[in-house]
């Protein structure tokens, strides 16, 4: 009686346990390093968005959690574009297209002076516009569509 009891005890919290923990069923963008980015360009070239980060930025965070989780976000940059996570603090050597550069020297390259910020690059690897700040997944929406018009 008493393994019966524990038995239905054991299945009780197992139905439970599988009613609380939901599967991961969103798709998420498809983060690339500035050198992979670089990489897939010269095969199939595309648009690039940079979000130029730091790990202490608070605005950083709420715009990983909010905007680029939006599922048409995700959906728009995985179809369109070639996104790249920057840590504009990271001071190990980055080498591409021959020369070695860190993501330090990257961003401020770029022009990047707060975080978040969001660099667009042309396919030719040139630097369209930073835009400084946080975005919600509207803004961020209405200025995808900008730069995939953009010559």
């Amino acid at each position: 009686m008493k393994n019966y009891f524990l038995s239905i005890l054991f299945i009780g919290a197992l139905v439970l346990v599988g009613f609380t923990i939901k599967p991961k069923t969103e798709k998420e963008i498809n983060w690339l390093t500035i050198t992979e980015a670089y990489k897939l360009n010269q095969k199939e070239p595309r648009k690039i968005f940079v979000d130029v980060y730091t790990n202490w930025c608070g605005w950083c965070k709420k715009m990983d959690k909010e905007t680029f989780s939006d599922p048409e976000v995700v959906e728009m940059v995985n179809e369109s574009f070639y996104a790249v996570k920057l840590n504009a603090e990271n001071t190990e050597p980055i080498t591409m297209a021959g020369d070695t550069t860190t993501a330090q020297m990257i961003a401020r390259s770029m022009g990047v002076t707060g975080y978040p910020t969001i660099v667009y690059i042309k396919e030719d690897f040139k630097t369209i516009q930073p835009v400084p700040g946080y975005q919600n997944a509207k803004k961020f929406k209405d200025t995808l569509e900008k730069i995939l018009q953009w010559e």
